[in-house]
């Protein structure tokens, strides 16, 4: 068995117009601070080699990771162009990002990756280079082989992790999306990644209604007791510690949140709303279901303030972090 924790992280660029290159330079600069394990970028070397006051360096090969990271920022070179203009997005720019996923995933599914953390894409931007995926995570998920039913998004945070059991989606077809199959998928998945990833040994799975106080006992809707609670009652009878639906309003304050380990809610924003407002800036994004570490931040592109040095880079490096926490839970749950 490879020994992951050994492997550099691949990060893709992300679109190069975006905030994607500083972000992944000044967390190499904070590499020390912040216990960041030894990673490169993915992508063109002319978007990386004028950052302020980050040395770079093109390597050829991961393995040049080593030598080089303790001076430079390894940039694993890619795609052959000038350097993007910050926030004018092209299709050569999307190219590029795309090219890039593709490398960092085959770089981690080879081994010569430990795992891979992508920067934000612009999926308008992809969309007319040829990209048919609603996301970075369903291409990720197909090139690892796995179906895209069954690669799962999960939100984490110092305090809250969450998985949308529906995710991008209207409002209107979340009731019909929400079954009982999909519900007993998801919640499988967040217990295993609970225990792969995280290291939590017995997980506690919360479950968030639908409806307005979890539907009131049937009176403001009834898909917590006819879709919801016999799903839950069949995982439960098979040994998982998981709550019945409880109302959304009253499960994320602190006291509610050191109850459990993951949230599952019924749909996009009724996860990502309480995340975001606790963790914008260090939120992860991380893929469950997948035989490699795919993480990313929890943020966009920022196309209107790319170029001007105030880009955030705290969820890039919360990102790097979780990745390395998840390759040594990993191993360790393998071995």
């Amino acid at each position: 068995m490879p020994d992951w924790t050994a492997k550099p992280f691949a990060v893709s660029c992300g679109d190069p117009a975006g905030v994607g290159p500083e972000i992944i330079g000044k967390s190499w600069k904070r590499r020390v601070e912040a216990g960041l394990k030894p990673f490169f970028a993915v992508g063109n070397f002319a978007d990386f080699e004028n950052l302020v006051d980050v040395p770079t360096q093109k390597i050829e090969q991961p393995s040049q990771v080593e030598e080089t990271f303790d001076k430079a920022l390894p940039v694993f070179h890619i795609h052959e162009a000038a350097a993007a203009v910050p926030g004018e997005a092209t299709m050569d720019g999307a190219q590029c990002s795309l090219h890039a996923l593709e490398i960092a995933c085959g770089l981690a599914r080879s081994g010569d990756a430990g795992a891979i953390i992508t920067a934000p894409v612009s999926k308008s931007q992809l969309y007319k280079v040829g990209f048919r995926y609603p996301g970075q995570t369903e291409f990720v998920s197909e090139r690892c082989g796995i179906a895209r039913e069954n690669a799962v998004m999960m939100l984490a945070g110092p305090t809250l992790r969450v998985v949308p059991m529906t995710t991008h989606i209207a409002l209107k077809d979340v009731p019909a999306q929400l079954t009982g199959r999909l519900i007993i998928a998801r919640a499988r998945a967040a217990e295993k990644a609970m225990i792969r990833n995280f290291g939590i040994e017995k997980p506690r799975i919360a479950v968030s209604g639908l409806n307005p106080h979890a539907g009131e006992n049937g009176n403001l809707g009834d898909e917590e007791q006819r879709i919801m609670q016999p799903a839950i009652d069949e995982l439960r009878q098979q040994g998982m510690d998981i709550t019945d639906p409880l109302p959304a309003d009253t499960m994320f304050h602190e006291e509610a949140r050191v109850k459990y380990d993951v949230a599952l809610c019924p749909y996009h924003d009724q996860a990502l709303i309480p995340l975001k407002t606790l963790h914008f800036f260090d939120g992860v994004n991380i893929t469950l279901g997948l035989p490699i570490v795919r993480t990313s931040p929890d943020h966009g592109t920022a196309f209107n303030i790319a170029g001007q040095g105030i880009a955030d880079p705290r969820s890039m490096i919360a990102a790097i972090q979780m990745a390395a926490t998840a390759v040594a839970n990993r191993q360790n749950y393998d071995h």
